[in-house]
């Protein structure tokens, strides 16, 4: 099984037990360092770095961060970027997320900052890993326009525009909020095990009422995915590991 997004550097002290817990049942995690508040993106890496090859990492800004349009602060992740150009395997996560930008200050600075990181992403030749919330259609617009490779993480919006979005290339991230969100379950219904893949979103989105996710958890996604589709578990969880793989280029 291979968690196709995750945030181990949001346990912090405890990153490295969590780590060593999901080693043992899982074949691969690809964490989405992202500049968030105070998870600044070069302490994440130095906390992340000692279990690299079990986890694959991508660097981005999330779309909340950028709706403070801090460019001073995006300067210096794209210089960590750079440096780093070659260990990573993807940008992100970036994108719109218009629940929390409110206005249309906020949004206008989503909206330079995720287009820079697109153009990045061009210049460096990666894929990108999408945060699209309440601005599904919106992101995936500049995706498409930008002409670059997307993994849309953690997807809730329509049925019709997951279908759309695969169609054109772009995998679909199904996580364990399968269990809890309608929104997820129609998406499954329409795509194939082709198109998706699996991931947690840890700590984020637990399957499990009161607990904390963890990339195990993946487990989760793939058998509700299996159920929905009506297939068995090990033919999810083979498709969505060579998913995983060939969309981040992974060398497990």
């Amino acid at each position: 099984m291979i968690d196709a997004h995750a945030h181990f550097e949001f346990y912090k002290k405890e990153a490295p037990g969590v780590i060593e817990e999901c080693r043992g049942k899982l074949r691969a995690v690809v964490d989405s360092i992202t500049e968030y508040r105070k998870a600044h993106v070069w302490k994440s890496w130095e906390l992340l770095k000692p279990y690299f090859g079990f986890v694959f990492p991508t660097l981005g800004y999330h779309p909340n961060e950028a709706r403070r349009g801090n460019w001073e602060k995006v300067g210096k992740v794209e210089a960590f970027i750079l440096e780093h150009r070659d260990e990573i395997v993807a940008i992100g996560e970036i994108g719109l997320d218009y629940h929390y930008a409110e206005n249309e200050r906020g949004r206008k600075n989503q909206r330079e900052i995720f287009q820079h990181f697109l153009d990045l992403a061009i210049e460096l030749k990666l894929p990108v890993v999408i945060h699209a919330r309440e601005a599904e259609k919106e992101a995936f617009e500049l995706v498409q326009r930008a002409g670059v490779r997307a993994y849309f993480h953690s997807f809730a919006g329509s049925a019709d525009l997951a279908r759309e979005i695969a169609e054109n290339g772009h995998p679909i991230g199904i996580n364990t909020g399968i269990v809890f969100i309608p929104e997820v379950r129609e998406a499954v219904k329409v795509l194939e095990p082709e198109e998706i893949l699996v991931e947690t979103d840890s700590p984020y989105m637990s399957p499990f009422k009161g607990q904390r996710n963890v990339p195990c958890n993946v487990r989760v996604a793939i058998e509700e995915v299996a159920k929905v589709k009506g297939l068995d578990f090990e033919e999810v969880e083979k498709k969505t590991e060579e998913n995983a793989i060939r969309f981040f280029s992974l060398k497990v």
